[in-house]
């Protein structure tokens, strides 16, 4: 059970109801040979630092028995029980011994008894409500902090199995193509080796965070672009044209690659009919990746993973929608870029 950090809630409640306290229940018409002002202060002090201290404990025992968020009524029930039970006992033994000794210089009237207990536990429950709502408080922060960190520990297990399904989606792709160009041209063959090593490292990098930047991402695609060359010759085209300002911007990373990948692996490329990518971006800090359409016949073995892969990635991220398009002439998707201001870790 938390401690309670207290003392001057405690000093205060008891310093302020006892002086009100006195203030209602001290008798103006007290002669000089009766109890002075400053006198009944000292006793209200005594009194009401006895009556708090033991409704304290009843604040304890049941946030003990009762701590969780959804035990609340459970608690108020037990506290406001123990406030009823704690104040009568005392304001009845008090007041009867100030009766019996006429303490104060005169007899009390009948109702003294049920007006003074009754005062006495409207005047506690403002300072219990002030501890039972620290309480409500930190006990919902805890929740909400929880909550807030099951979340993101939920959307992190989320995008690391989003990110382990890219690595050997793209090394596979890679050796289907190097196993195919090693039976046309060796030396070939040895240049593909050394482009896939110096991609491969940029993914092993990048693939590690869970955005970089627009920058990045057109310098890899232009290495990779190379490999896809080696493999089609003329039958592939890249045409970039992305504004400068743009470059700071941020994406997940691969995203250019995986679509590029889709757009080789689902289309027709002949070197007499080129498959040609573009890749822009607009007024609206938006990229688009469109390729001309040609399906294959036959379709590609396909794991369905790159689109869907970009697009769970935005959604997880909670940043706008990837909108996809399609004619019967190309195929089109488009990229929120999003600014960089909007996350504070370090990109490669």
């Amino acid at each position: 059970m938390e401690k309670l950090n207290d003392r001057w809630l405690r000093v205060i409640g008891i310093l302020v109801v006892a002086v009100v306290a006195n203030f209602v229940f001290y008798q103006p018409d007290n002669g000089p040979e009766d109890i002075g002002w400053l006198h009944s202060l000292l006793i209200s002090l005594i009194e009401w630092a006895v009556l708090l201290e033991v409704n304290r404990q009843g604040i304890l025992i049941a946030r003990r028995r009762y701590p969780r968020l959804n035990q609340t009524k459970k608690r108020i029930l037990l506290e406001l029980g123990w406030f009823a039970t704690a104040t009568i006992l005392q304001r009845v033994l008090v007041t009867y011994l100030y009766d019996v000794t006429q303490f104060w210089g005169y007899p009390l009237p009948g109702g003294t008894y049920w007006v003074t207990t009754l005062v006495s536990f409207l005047f506690t429950l403002p300072i219990a409500a002030i501890y039972e709502g620290q309480h409500l408080y930190r006990q919902w922060w805890t929740t909400y902090y929880e909550a807030e960190q099951l979340k993101k520990e939920n959307l992190q297990s989320q995008l690391d199995s989003l990110k382990a399904q890219i690595n050997p989606h793209f090394l596979f792709n890679s050796l289907s193509t190097l196993s195919s160009l090693v039976a046309e041209d060796a030396k070939q063959a040895e240049r593909f080796i050394e482009e896939l090593a110096s991609v491969y490292r940029y993914v092993l990098q990048t693939n590690e965070q869970p955005l970089t930047t627009l920058d990045n991402e057109l310098h890899f695609i232009r290495a990779y672009f190379n490999l896809l060359q080696m493999r089609f010759g003329r039958s592939v085209e890249l045409d970039v044209a992305v504004e400068e300002r743009l470059h700071g911007f941020l994406l997940p990373p691969l995203t250019l690659q995986l679509l590029v990948e889709n757009a080789v692996k689902h289309n027709v490329a002949l070197p007499n009919r080129p498959l040609l990518i573009r890749v822009y971006t607009d007024e609206a800090n938006n990229l688009f990746v469109v390729n001309s359409l040609r399906k294959k016949t036959i379709l590609a073995v396909s794991s369905r993973t790159g689109l869907a892969n970009i697009t769970a990635k935005y959604r997880l991220l909670k940043q706008p929608e990837v909108v996809v398009r399609q004619t019967d002439e190309c195929f089109q998707v488009m990229i929120p870029l999003i600014p960089a201001t909007q996350h504070d870790y370090t990109t490669h």
